[in-house]
């Protein structure tokens, strides 16, 4: 398999989950792999789980909200494997649980904004301007169910965060368009990563299946295919595009 053959691609949030998945997948594919994440071990395992396979990774590591710690990261990946050609913006999380609005702490809020849709913006920042000079570039950003639907649980600062992801992901696409870069984003709703699995019990799982018109839950090889997808030339007229990989649980018209 080689849709992916001669390029260079970054996944932030990597260490692990979805973020993991999608790197395997992109290197099995035949790209060049640059992992990132905090934790030096779990990233040094999906380095070494890629090299073991027969593909190409490097570790890299810094804070997603610190501009400077992404252009240290840029120029190290230009040094060991060469320009990005391919972004995914995975990096983020909630930070605070759901709860109603007046009752959300002001860290909690600063936290989840700061760590998504500052994150993301960040991490394109960084990367564009190298793609726009170098007339091509792939770029995509990852949101989530909770910024397509309205529910009384939501976790309200993340759920906001990653609306402002999609509405950015567009804004950009729509820029970068002329310069031959496409930019995309997905939207996964529950997906059963390590932490998932374990954080979900399993008497809950049958009814949260239920919950979608495919009737079982997502896994970090669904929103990895759809990544690989964006990213590969069988979507070349395709950008500026939210993909919902649901299950059907978000129908968006």
């Amino acid at each position: 398999m080689s849709a992916l053959k001669g390029k260079v691609a970054l996944i932030t949030g990597s260490s692990r989950g979805i973020g993991a998945e999608i790197a395997r997948l992109f290197a099995k594919e035949g790209a060049q792999v640059a992992v990132h994440g905090r934790d030096r071990a779990a990233l040094a395992a999906v380095r070494e789980e890629i090299v073991g396979a027969g593909g190409k990774a490097i570790e890299v590591t810094g804070e997603l909200t610190r501009f400077s710690d992404l252009e240290a990261m840029r120029e190290q990946i230009e040094a060991e494997l060469g320009p990005v050609d391919i972004l995914v913006a995975n990096g983020g999380g909630s930070f605070t649980p759901p709860a109603p609005l007046e009752e959300i702490p002001e860290d909690g809020w600063r936290a989840s904004v700061e760590g998504n849709l500052t994150a993301t913006f960040l991490t394109l920042k960084a990367f564009l301007p190298g793609m726009k000079q170098r007339q091509r570039g792939n770029i995509v950003t990852v949101s989530s169910a909770a910024a397509r639907r309205a529910h009384p649980r939501s976790p309200i600062p993340y759920a906001a965060a990653k609306a402002g992801i999609e509405l950015m992901t567009q804004d950009v696409a729509v820029q970068a368009g002329p310069f031959n870069i496409r930019v995309n984003c997905i939207a996964p709703e529950t997906i059963l990563t390590e932490r998932n699995n374990e954080r979900i019990p399993e008497a809950m799982k049958p009814d949260l299946a239920a919950a979608h018109p495919l009737k079982r839950l997502g896994t970090t090889e669904d929103v990895a295919r759809a990544a690989l997808f964006l990213c590969s030339d069988e979507s070349a007229w395709i950008t500026g595009v939210i993909l919902d990989v649901a299950g059907g649980a978000v129908l968006a018209r």
